[in-house]
């Protein structure tokens, strides 16, 4: 949350422009989350690789779970993207929601 609450701040006055320009609020919304969704989406498949790879390396330590249970991974990928995406629509709200007007007269 903090790393992207950072980035959003660092591209308030780029959002303002834009909201200037006419952009809606929503659009505004929209463009942070997929671009840190996108982001999460990567993590999420280069984890799940690592993982998958290395809960066969280790699966002599597993006891009573198969190395590469289906159901498990789901849920941390479901877990984790779901709280990927309430950190990053918080920032995205409150980006959206500044006037341009405050945004432009910062400088």
């Amino acid at each position: 949350y903090g790393v992207v609450a950072y980035a959003v701040v660092q591209r308030t006055r780029e959002l303002g422009i834009r909201m200037a320009l006419g952009a809606r609020a929503g659009q505004l919304r929209a463009m942070v989350l997929s671009h840190y969704l996108r982001l999460t989406a990567v993590g999420l498949m280069l984890g799940l690789g690592l993982a998958w790879g290395a809960s066969r390396a280790l699966s002599h330590l597993l006891n009573g779970v198969q190395p590469t249970d289906p159901l498990t991974y789901g849920l941390v990928v479901a877990v984790l993207g779901a709280v990927a995406f309430l950190a990053a629509l918080l920032p995205a709200r409150r980006a959206a929601n500044v006037p341009p007007a405050v945004v432009l007269r910062a400088d």
